[in-house]
C-alpha cells in the first residue's frame, strides 16, 4: 500500500521563524507579521529577506492589511492588490488571502480581483473560511474561482475540535481544491488530525517562548499602552518543535 504523501507549512512570525522551519524540514512556510491579531502583511525587508534565505522551503505571504474582521473598503483592497504584486515581486512562491461580505459569504468579486493580480501564483483563502456563514457554499465558491487551497480549522477554535467539519470538507472536496488543517496543530495532536479527517496537508507555529537579553528594563513603561503585552520576550518557531511535528506523520 503507497503510503501518504504528506505536506506541512509553518506559520511564520519572522524570518528568524522561517529559518527554523526550514532547518526543521518544513515545506513551506506562511510568512505574517502581526501574530496576536491571527496575522497580517509582513514588511517588504521581511520578505525580501526570507526569499533571499529559503533555498529548500516555499515562501507563502498573508495578505491582510489590519488585524479583525474580513469586510474590506475600497482604499484597503487597493492595499491589498498593492500587496499581492509586491510579494510576487519578491519572489513569493504563494499568496494567502481571505476577504468576507457584511452577510458573511466570501466576497466573489475582491477574492478574484486579488487572484488576477497574483498572476497564477498558488493562492491560499486563509481562515476567514471558519468565519464563513456556509462553509459548504463556501467550498464551492472557492473551487470555481480557482484557489488552490484553503487554510481551515473546521469553523472551530482548533483545528482538533474542528475534526467532524474537517472530514466532510474534504469529502466534499473530492481533491478539487486542497484543505490545509490549522490553528492549534502540534506534535500531540496531528496524527490523530490526519487519521481522522484523510487531509494531507498541515499549517503550524511550533513556536516557543524566548526571554529578552535586554539587562536594563523600565517596569513603568509598556508600548502596549493599556493592552498587556509582554515585552521581554517573544514567540519564535523552534526547528526541534517542527521536526516532532513532522515525524508524526513522516517517521
Amino acid at each position: 500500500m503507497k503510503r501518504k504523501k504528506y505536506l506541512f507549512e509553518v506559520c511564520a512570525n519572522s524570518v528568524e521563524s522561517c529559518l527554523e522551519a526550514q532547518v526543521g524540514g518544513a515545506d513551506r512556510v506562511e510568512l505574517c507579521a502581526g501574530i496576536p491579531e491571527g496575522g497580517t502583511t509582513p514588511s517588504y525587508g521581511e520578505i525580501v529577506t526570507a526569499r533571499q534565505l529559503l533555498k529548500q522551503t516555499k515562501l507563502h505571504v498573508i495578505i491582510r492589511p489590519r488585524g479583525g474582521d474580513f469586510l474590506y473598503s475600497e482604499v484597503e483592497q487597493e492595499i491589498m492588490l498593492r500587496d499581492v504584486e509586491m510579494a510576487r515581486r519578491c519572489g513569493a512562491d504563494g499568496v494567502v488571502i481571505g476577504c468576507l461580505t457584511a452577510q458573511g459569504d466570501v466576497d466573489l468579486q475582491a477574492t478574484r480581483r486579488l487572484m488576477e493580480a497574483a498572476e497564477g501564483l498558488p493562492v491560499t483563502f486563509h481562515r476567514a473560511f471558519d468565519m464563513c456563514r456556509n462553509p459548504h457554499e463556501a467550498l464551492e465558491q472557492l473551487i470555481d474561482l480557482g484557489c488552490t487551497r484553503i487554510l481551515t480549522s473546521g469553523a472551530q477554535a482548533t483545528a482538533e475540535a474542528g475534526i467532524p467539519l474537517l472530514r466532510e470538507l474534504q469529502q466534499k472536496a473530492q481533491q478539487r481544491i486542497i484543505l490545509l488543517a490549522g490553528c492549534g496543530v502540534n506534535e500531540r495532536n496531528i496524527a490523530r488530525i490526519a487519521a481522522e479527517t484523510g487531509i494531507g496537508e498541515f499549517h503550524f507555529s511550533a513556536r516557543v517562548t524566548l526571554e529578552s537579553e535586554m539587562i536594563y528594563r523600565n517596569p513603568t513603561v509598556s508600548m502596549g499602552g493599556m493592552v498587556r503585552i509582554e515585552e521581554y520576550e517573544r514567540q519564535v518557531t523552534a526547528r526541534e518543535r517542527v521536526k516532532q511535528t513532522i515525524a508524526q506523520l513522516r517517521p
